[in-house]
């Protein structure tokens, strides 16, 4: 698994990445959201974006998708006091859905549950997955507009899975993808 191809944004592109290691795509969607309605107890400001990612597997063989994002939150640079947290939603995400707000997903109540990804793909079967970026700042004082986050991208190294949310995340390690015997 060492050649990637990543394409780059363009017009007749609908993804916003497109990477294809040695016959297991990787596709990353461009983000969806707005508004977010979380308590106003402990956080201010929420807002939140949506994406997807989709994997291929072209291999002749199967595979071992696992996808788990840590529980904690990430400062945002250049913007005190505001954070991001990362969720997998366990909606079922389907091509069909890309036209929709928020890529159709409406469960957003289940976001503070720990959610963790694990699924064998065989040869030329796929899955497609909600990623959910919320954003929230500890201060209730001038909302900071400089949150970022407006791309992400799941990416492999080796068995590794990475995930990229500029500026907020540079390479966060957040699973593996294992080719089985």
């Amino acid at each position: 698994m060492i050649n990637s191809n990543t394409e780059a944004q363009n017009i007749e592109n609908k993804w916003y990445s497109e990477s294809n290691y040695n016959g297991i795509i990787l596709q990353n969607s461009f983000p969806k959201g707005g508004l977010y309605k979380g308590s106003k107890k402990k956080y201010f400001n929420y807002s939140c974006l949506v994406f997807f990612s989709r994997v291929i597997n072209q291999t002749k063989k199967s595979i071992e998708l696992t996808v788990d994002f840590p529980a904690d939150e990430i400062g945002i640079p250049d913007s005190p006091n505001t954070f991001v947290k990362l969720f997998l939603s366990s909606d079922k995400m389907t091509l069909e859905k890309q036209s929709l707000f928020n890529y159709g997903l409406t469960d957003f109540d289940s976001l503070n549950n720990s959610t963790k990804i694990q699924k064998i793909l065989q040869p030329n079967e796929e899955y497609l997955f909600y990623v959910v970026a919320v954003f929230y700042q500890t201060r209730n004082d001038i909302q900071n507009t400089n949150r970022g986050g407006n791309r992400t991208e799941l990416v492999l190294e080796g068995e590794n899975l990475f995930y990229k949310m500029l500026p907020q995340i540079e390479f966060m390690h957040c699973g593996k993808i294992k080719i089985k015997n």
